[in-house]
């Protein structure tokens, strides 16, 4: 299995950028789907996760308002639509699955996923 993240680069406070992440290997529309992210120094946090039929969504409280992630299960696609983005959002983003049992029991947290990809770098400058 392997989950490749693209979409990251240099983008100034205010601007958007667009990540994208494709799996290959399985069949992501038995997996909820899910972005994370982690700065440097700090822990990895939860961005924001999507169901497996995608009408369900969790945003993180920090981006809420400023991403939205969708899905295409058929061609095995998560993408996170980051806008008004601020020094802060500045981190690996990284992608990842979720069994659903594992996702009902524990939520949008790294715990629940057992899929990661290697993620790719967005930075912000002020």
């Amino acid at each position: 299995v392997q989950l490749q993240a693209s979409g990251g680069g240099l983008v100034q406070s205010g601007g958007s950028l667009t990540l994208s992440c494709t799996a290959a290997g399985l069949t992501t529309e038995h997996f909820v789907m899910g972005w994370f992210r982690q700065a440097s120094g700090k822990e990895r946090e939860a961005v924001s996760c999507i169901s497996m039929g995608g009408q369900s969504t969790f945003y993180v409280d920090s981006v809420k308002g400023r991403f939205d992630i969708s899905r295409d299960s058929a061609a095995n696609t998560v993408t996170l639509q980051m806008s008004s983005l601020k020094p802060e959002d500045t981190a690996v983003y990284y992608c990842a699955l979720a069994p659903p049992h594992y996702y009902r029991q524990y939520g949008c947290q790294s715990t629940a996923f057992n899929y990661w990809g290697k993620g790719t770098l967005v930075t912000v400058s002020s």
